[in-house]
C-alpha cells in the first residue's frame, strides 16, 4: 500500500507485507495523521482492505470522506497509479528480495530518494519534499 499526496507528490509511507487487511491499513492512517494531520478526503480504489468495515469505522469516527474510484477507472486515480508503475519499474521489478525485511529496506530507500532527491517539473523543478515545505511553513 502507497500512501501519495496528489498536491505535493509526496509517499509519506509505504506499508509493504504479505497481506495488508483493513486495521493494518488504519494503523498507516493514525501514524500519518499524528505526524501530518487528518485530510478531509481520501481516494483509495476497491481493494478489499480500503472497501471493509475496519476502514469505514475508522474514517466515521475522524471524520474523514472516503472517495472510492469507479471500479475498473484506475485513471481516477492517475498520479497514485503513475507512481504505483514507478515504483514497480524502477525497484520491484529491477530487485532480488531475500526477505521481507530486505524488500521494506530496498522500498524504503528507494521512496527517500523519490521524495527528497527527484526533482519534479510540475512542481517547479522542487523536489516533493521541498515543494512540500514551502507550502506548509515548514
Amino acid at each position: 500500500m502507497a500512501v501519495i499526496d496528489d498536491y505535493s507528490r509526496e509517499c509519506p509511507a509505504i506499508e509493504l507485507d504479505t497481506s495488508l487487511g483493513g486495521a493494518r491499513v488504519v494503523g498507516v492512517l493514525d501514524r500519518l495523521a499524528d505526524t501530518r494531520g487528518l485530510l478531509e478526503v481520501i481516494t483509495i480504489d476497491n481493494g478489499p482492505e480500503f472497501a471493509g468495515r475496519a476502514l469505514d469505522e475508522w474514517a466515521y469516527r475522524r471524520g474523514v470522506r472516503l472517495n472510492f474510484i469507479r471500479p475498473g477507472k484506475p485513471i481516477d486515480n492517475a498520479f497514485a497509479e503513475r507512481f504505483i508503475g514507478r515504483l514497480r519499474d524502477e525497484c520491484l521489478n529491477e530487485d532480488w528480495f531475500i526477505s521481507l525485511r530486505h524488500a521494506r529496506e530496498v522500498v524504503e530507500t528507494w521512496r527517500l530518494d523519490y521524495i527528497e532527491f527527484r526533482t519534479h517539473r510540475s512542481l517547479a523543478g522542487l523536489t516533493p519534499r521541498e515543494f512540500a515545505a514551502t507550502k506548509t511553513g515548514l
